[in-house]
């Protein structure tokens, strides 16, 4: 199907636009697997200097930082009637992933441990859910900006948040020095969730960004009723959180018994 340039940028799928289930398909198997191996390369570099190392990070996230800048000019640029609401729509980070784009940019800027962590385990899950169950990208015989926007943007969430954690630049503690701790990383969770009801409820730009409200796409795909569907969203939120912290702090007690026992 032979489209324009213009209708290819501005994602203008044609009436007879092929609508195809692409999940776990050549194109999406092969994402992943290129996103894998490029984890594995980068993490070759974690005995490099620290500069090297945030500089493989910055540039990842100028990577993302370009894909943000281009989707905006692009929306602004579609000709629609510019109002308050339309500005707002297109401007803000909306849905989560969106959110963890903005996150890993201004880890990346500031250098700041606590946006490291949070920012990679933000990124982790959204890009994980993502790729476990698509709902968009993947999903059209022909793939416009739209679609080259979500795939790359959460290709590139999935290599940066893993590629932090490989190149020792996060620090999951609960505590760590002069006070600091995982106290940061719930405070920035809980900053999320608060800027989420107002994209909601004030704002009026996104029905459900962290996908918590009734009817959203993952409690259909589980199948779960709503009470059910929210006992196991927060479960599972204070599980995978609190398992960035637990997980490496058994693996110190594990090997700290085998170190002190070799050196006896």
């Amino acid at each position: 199907m032979l489209i324009s340039f213009h209708d290819w940028i501005y994602s203008d799928y044609p009436p007879q636009r092929a609508i195809v289930n692409g999940r776990y398909g050549a194109i999406h198997i092969a994402t992943i697997l290129f996103c894998i191996a490029l984890v594995i390369a980068i993490s070759l570099l974690h005995k490099k200097d620290k500069t090297t190392r945030t500089s493989v990070i910055k540039a990842l996230a100028f990577a993302i930082l370009l894909f943000e800048i281009i989707r905006r000019v692009i929306n602004f640029t579609r000709g629609e009637p510019m109002t308050t609401d339309t500005v707002l729509y297109y401007l803000l980070p909306r849905p989560w992933c969106a959110i963890s784009c903005w996150m890993t940019i201004a880890a990346a800027l500031t250098g700041k441990k606590t946006l490291y962590n949070f920012s990679a385990m933000c990124s982790l899950l959204c890009s994980l859910v993502f790729f476990v169950y698509p709902v968009v990208g993947f999903n059209h015989g022909v793939y416009l900006f739209e679609d080259v926007y979500s795939i790359a943007t959460h290709s590139l969430l999935f290599i940066t948040s893993l590629s932090m954690m490989t190149l020792g630049l996060t620090d999951f503690r609960y505590h760590r020095e002069h006070g600091k701790g995982a106290w940061q990383e719930l405070f920035l969770l809980c900053l999320t969730f608060t800027y989420a009801f107002v994209e909601i409820f004030v704002l009026e730009i996104e029905k459900d960004p962290l996908y918590f409200r009734p009817g959203n796409d993952v409690q259909k795909v589980f199948g779960f009723s709503y009470p059910v569907f929210l006992v196991v969203y927060v479960g599972f939120l204070l599980i995978y959180f609190n398992a960035f912290y637990i997980v490496p702090y058994l693996v110190q007690h594990y090997h700290k018994p085998k170190a002190l026992h070799a050196a006896a």
